[in-house]
């Protein structure tokens, strides 16, 4: 009896050990298996994915060759049109022998295509490069302009930026939550907002198509590592204007840091509700450095904001073995049309005017005030380069802010006694804007860490000496010297500015810095960029191809 009460207690303690050894390892498990099912939980809902979308890829594969095969039949004349540029782009890319029947899709990730500034111009030239070398992709756009059709969109890229595109093969998605990517959707913590709209306007255009080959032209990274998520064999490629956050962004909220007088938010971090948005933005940095070290192939826009991804993305794709390299593809402006409009010679020497423009958006970080603060100082300076020169501001305004904001200039310009001095355009149009380009004799830009500067690359195709913010692209990447002499001119401060306007309109022979300055911006051409991007598009459809 004895003896059996014993086993019976020992087999208590056995089953008690062995509920107490589950109820400790359990979780444990549970939670050393759980990145391994999150791993799994992805390519899960990608092939979901894939199969609800399959029959629209298909349907969509057979309509755009359809259409390409009549095109081609009604315009036999065409087939080897291609002018003498793009000739030579297609020869260099096969030289290199690459397979130029590559046929598969390239989902170009754009919510806003149709809003034609410099950010549409990388998509409609990356599209049209992509076309040149693989005639057989399929170029799809994921856009959330439904008030447009494809008609439309594609004749405002010709009329706009003078790229033709082959309509058979783009085709555009159209997306139904672009709202979520507004910043007004998020009034507060509007970074990490904005990231998590990206994640459900992507997902929106997973669900209408998955495609071969998934490109960012915006800088949505979460989108990026979403499609990673979802889908480990699609290869993804970004091209990135800026970063959404950067070591500068981070700094600049200390006022005691050497950026923190800089920028829309210089010296923030200051009190208990500065430090909670640093480390907000701490967090979110280390978040966002995360997803974007998925990415397969990054190129960036500038000298700049490649330091920057570099710094932030770049110790994270080491760990996750990415080969590409983070590249600088400057973007594509239009350089040759500028030389065609604009004439830079002797005769139109005699044509220029002591005329300061400055063209850009009445956009806060544009800071019109410092350069309207450097103007008046510059005039009041005396000197006989100051005394008939202008200063034109000329740039658009998007809503009711903007329009207060250029009545706040207006206030100052009368305030410092120099309104007979400033012109004032407001969306002006391109006749307009070209005609100031031929008279003037300098352009300013007074943006902090601009972080490429089109507008800057415009300037010098149309022969203005540049005094630009000493920061960001205007200083690594655009005024530089050439043939070991000056393009232009950097300045920081009000005076450094006014200094730079005397520089520029006293010298004693402009001509030769306008056709420097003019040499300097074929470096920023669409043939440029287009020989880029086929070197990137190049690798993603090498890792499509081995995966």
């Amino acid at each position: 009896m004895a003896a059996d009460n014993m086993q019976s207690a020992s087999g208590t303690e056995s089953r008690a050990f062995a509920v107490t050894l589950v109820l400790i390892l359990g979780p444990l498990i549970a939670l050393a298996a759980l990145p391994r099912l999150v791993r799994l939980t992805g390519p899960a809902l990608g092939w979901t994915l894939w199969k609800k979308t399959d029959g629209r890829r298909s349907h969509l594969v057979a309509l755009m060759d359809e259409d390409d095969k009549k095109y081609w039949e009604q315009n036999k004349d065409r087939k080897g049109g291609l002018n003498k540029e793009w000739q030579a782009i297609q020869d260099q890319s096969d030289a290199k022998g690459a397979n130029r029947d590559w046929d598969g899709i390239v989902g170009f990730f754009h919510p806003f295509c149709n809003a034609g500034g410099g950010g549409e111009r990388v998509l409609w030239a990356a599209i049209r490069a992509t076309q040149i070398r693989w005639p057989k992709a399929k170029c799809v756009v994921y856009t959330g302009d439904h008030d447009v059709n494809k008609e439309a969109i594609l004749s405002r890229v010709k009329n706009r930026f003078n790229i033709h595109l082959h309509p058979p093969t783009v085709a555009f998605l159209y997306l139904s939550k672009r709202n979520w990517v507004l910043a007004s959707t998020w009034p507060h913590f509007t970074l990490l907002g904005q990231s998590i709209g990206s994640i459900i306007l992507a997902w929106d255009a997973f669900s209408l198509l998955v495609p071969d080959i998934f490109v960012d032209t915006m800088g949505y990274a979460f989108a990026l590592g979403l499609c990673k998520f979802l889908f480990p064999t699609v290869p993804t490629g970004a091209y990135v204007h800026y970063p959404t956050i950067s070591t500068d962004m981070l700094e600049s909220l200390d006022p005691n840091s050497a950026t923190g007088t800089q920028g829309v938010n210089a010296g923030q971090g200051t009190g208990a509700r500065g430090q909670a948005k640093k480390i907000y933005w701490q967090k979110f940095a280390r978040l966002y450095s995360r997803v974007g070290s998925s990415v397969d192939v990054v190129m960036t826009n500038s000298t700049w904001t490649q330091a920057h991804v570099k710094a932030l993305w770049g110790p994270h794709r080491e760990k996750n073995h990415k080969q590409s390299p983070i590249s600088v593809l400057y973007p594509p402006v239009a350089v040759s049309e500028m030389e065609q409009e604009v004439e830079v010679s002797a005769a139109s020497e005699k044509k220029r005017e002591p005329a300061i423009v400055y063209i850009a958006q009445f956009r806060p970080e544009k800071n019109h005030r410092l350069i309207i603060q450097s103007f008046s100082q510059f005039v009041k300076s005396g000197t006989a380069a100051s005394k008939y020169a202008r200063l034109v501001l000329i740039g658009s305004v998007r809503d009711d802010q903007d329009s207060k904001r250029v009545y706040k200039l207006r206030l100052l310009v009368n305030e410092l006694g120099i309104k007979d001095r400033v012109v004032f355009h407001v969306d002006a149009s391109w006749p307009e804007i070209l005609e100031w380009l031929r008279k003037a004799s300098v352009g300013v830009n007074g943006m902090w860490n601009e972080h490429f500067g089109i507008g800057v690359v415009e300037y010098q195709a149309a022969g203005l000496i540049s005094v630009v913010h000493d920061s960001g692209g205007p200083k690594l990447d655009i005024v530089v010297d050439i043939d070991g002499q000056p393009t232009g001119f950097h300045a920081t401060t009000a005076e450094e500015f006014a200094t730079g306007y005397e520089k520029a309109l006293s010298m004693p022979n402009p001509l030769s810095v306008r056709q420097r300055a003019r040499k300097s911006a074929q470096r920023f051409t669409e043939e440029e960029f287009a020989r880029g991007w086929l070197v990137e598009m190049e690798r993603l459809v090498a890792i499509k191809k081995q995966m």
